[in-house]
């Protein structure tokens, strides 16, 4: 081969890169190889593109030319500039992009700040926009700032920009609950500071205009279009004939009931210091789940050694304990809209629901635990060590923590509306049989259509200290998931309310994947460990009771007699002790051994496979040519 001819070669070449990689950004073909199918826009995207009546235009602000940026902004820019180019194919020229760089003192940068984008601090004291407005006619929605920390909700973001630019008006959620989901004032005579509201209760308030609803009320306010009760205390016999009249009507509820309330065992503790009355820990509404045909033990807590989450004790040690459940993919339905995408989850001294015996409802549960789940009574982990929780809790199979419940529901009050306490005046009393005699409307006995309803056994998952990780970056303070506890809560409004293709989209892009393969040696160690130590706690209080004997025998002037059989208890306990460390030491050992093994093999296989694919085409080829 001459040097012209390698010269033409090698621009050839050149040339062949460069159009491989123009066809790589223009053909609308891809291969999306990830595990969670993250670059693929997911169904209920593509749903909501094909249901846009009006062109809808997106406009991404970024400014490209800010000096400082962080390298990880640089590439997100180009991955939501990706994701967006799917969503103007997909909608077939209902969605048009614009991208628009914002400098400093343009019309532009007045433009984005007028429509609701923010500027972002670099260190430094530099700001950047980076930022998504949507128009369709004469409505403008906008995410303020795009962050990479979001990236695993990016889709749904956009997806719910675009279908909230879409409608003209919220749907109406009314919120029943004792729990400061929207915030509250505080009360500062008792020292009490106002709380911020919970990020659930944002999450639900950009899709929903809620109506906040009063326990003590007898009625629920007009138009509500899906109910949503969250640790119900003190709810008056008219408002529980409301909420069952709303059910039987074909309106969907979200109820969320707590055997032990670990947010109100904190107030609980605050209100003893300063004399106050002490709050309701567990939540129930036995008149309307029992009429319903569901079973509810506001007494008992579920525990879970499979799926036990690992929690710091006193002296800084770790251990699992098996009343906070961190579950993972494997425990939620994959059938069901509301968790067919979810990966993870942690619940808090959670309960367990199902149907009663008899009962012909459809019961779909979302949420499960693993075959190694048992039940606790609530008290008796008031003032427990998690290490005696662990001992206690034997285990007799799966509990459901969350479930669909629907078809034609029988009414809790078959008799009518709750009749009010006689009155004492006089008066008052005829005024009351006067508006007794007026004809009230009939109540409903049986659901009119398939009535749905979302009960979950725990109110402490909605809390963001059990869901999100708040951070102050570049001078805004932001949170980003620790778990799809906010997805599960979002997702069941959705479904209930009718947002289906919502649904579908969240879940997604979440690159930390649980070892599950680790997680189950540690949980046959723990169990292990659990036996041994309930062995000794056995010998320990033996030799205690003995030992309680023999103090019980005094000599003159009231001293302790040591006697040799004492000595020799105290010996064998010492030996005891000593040899359950041994053996601790040991099965720890060896399931570290086991782990660092399967670590080295991964690592190993992670090095060579590259290389040894490379190869093997490499002799294929070889072999091939020369053939």
């Amino acid at each position: 081969m001459t040097m012209g001819t390698k010269t033409v070669a090698a621009a050839l070449l050149l040339v062949g890169l460069v159009l491989v990689n123009y066809l790589a950004t223009s053909v609308p073909a891809r291969l999306d190889a990830t595990a969670e199918r993250v670059y693929t826009l997911s169904p209920g995207t593509k749903a909501i593109l094909s249901k846009i009546t009006e062109p809808t235009s997106l406009d991404l602000y970024y400014s490209r030319g800010t000096s400082g940026q962080f390298v990880e902004y640089k590439n997100y820019a180009e991955r939501v500039r990706e994701m967006l180019r799917q969503y103007v194919r997909a909608s077939k020229g209902k969605v048009r992009l614009n991208v628009i760089d914002p400098e400093p003192d343009t019309p532009q940068e007045e433009k984005a700040t007028a429509a609701g984008v923010e500027p972002q601090t670099i260190p430094g004291g530099s700001q950047f926009y980076f930022g998504l407005v949507a128009t369709q006619a004469d409505q403008q929605r906008a995410i303020p700032a795009l962050t990479p920390q979001r990236e695993q909700f990016l889709e749904y973001d956009v997806s719910e920009l675009i279908y909230a630019v879409g409608q003209t008006e919220k749907k109406k959620l009314g919120l029943l609950t004792s729990l400061p989901l929207q915030g509250s004032p505080g009360m500062p005579m008792m020292g009490q500071q106002g709380e911020e509201g919970q990020f659930i209760a944002s999450e639900w308030q950009d899709t929903y205009q809620i109506a906040p609803v009063e326990p003590s009320g007898t009625e629920l306010p007009a138009d509500l279009d899906v109910l949503a009760i969250v640790h119900p205390e003190n709810v008056s016999p008219k408002l529980q004939f409301a909420i069952d009249q709303f059910l039987l009507s074909g309106k969907p509820v979200f109820l969320a009931v707590d055997p032990s309330s670990v947010y109100f065992k904190r107030q609980g503790g605050q209100a003893a210091m300063f004399g106050g009355p002490q709050p309701n820990v567990s939540s129930d509404l036995p008149a309307l789940l029992s009429g319903w045909g569901i079973a509810y033990d506001p007494q008992k807590i579920v525990g879970d050694n499979e799926n036990a989450e690992e929690v710091e004790l006193r002296d800084q040690s770790t251990m699992r304990y098996p009343v906070w459940i961190s579950l993972t993919q494997d425990a939620f339905n994959p059938k069901a809209l509301p968790t067919a995408q979810l990966e993870s989850a942690l619940f808090i001294e959670a309960g367990s629901i199902s149907l009663k015996p008899g009962c012909d409802l459809t019961f779909t549960p979302l949420v499960e635990t693993s075959a190694k789940t048992g039940e606790i009574a609530a008290a008796a982990i008031q003032f427990a060590q998690p290490e005696d929780v662990a001992r206690q809790l034997v285990a007799s199979g799966k509990r459901t923590i969350a479930a669909i419940v629907s078809g034609k529901f029988k009414s809790a009050f078959p008799d009518g509306p709750p009749r009010e306490p006689e009155p004492a005046d006089a008066a008052k009393k005829d005024k009351d049989e006067k508006a007794k005699a007026a004809p009230a409307a009939p109540s409903l006995r049986e659901s009119r259509t398939t009535s749905l309803l979302i009960v979950v056994a725990d109110t402490d998952w909605l809390m963001d200290e059990y869901s999100v990780r708040k951070f102050n970056y570049m001078g805004q303070s932001a949170a980003t998931p620790i778990n799809d506890n906010l997805a599960l809560a979002a997702n069941c409004l959705d479904y209930l309310a009718g947002s289906h293709d919502l649904v579908s989209i969240r879940g997604k892009g979440d690159s930390v994947r649980p070892f599950t393969v680790v997680r189950k040696m540690e949980a046959r160690a723990a169990e292990k460990y659990r036996e041994k130590l309930t062995a000794l706690e056995a010998q320990i209080k033996e030799v205690q009771d003995k030992l309680a004997q023999l103090q019980g025998q005094k000599g003159e002037g009231g001293r302790l007699l040591a006697s040799p059989e004492a000595t020799r208890a105290i010996e064998d306990f010492q030996k005891q002790s000593a040899a359950l460390r041994g053996e601790r030491r040991a099965i720890r050992l060896s399931l570290r051994q086991g782990i660092d093994a399967l670590e080295n093999w991964l690592l190993v296989i992670n090095l060579l496979t590259t290389p040894v694919l490379v190869c093997a085409f490499g002799l294929w080829y070889n072999l091939r040519c020369r053939r």
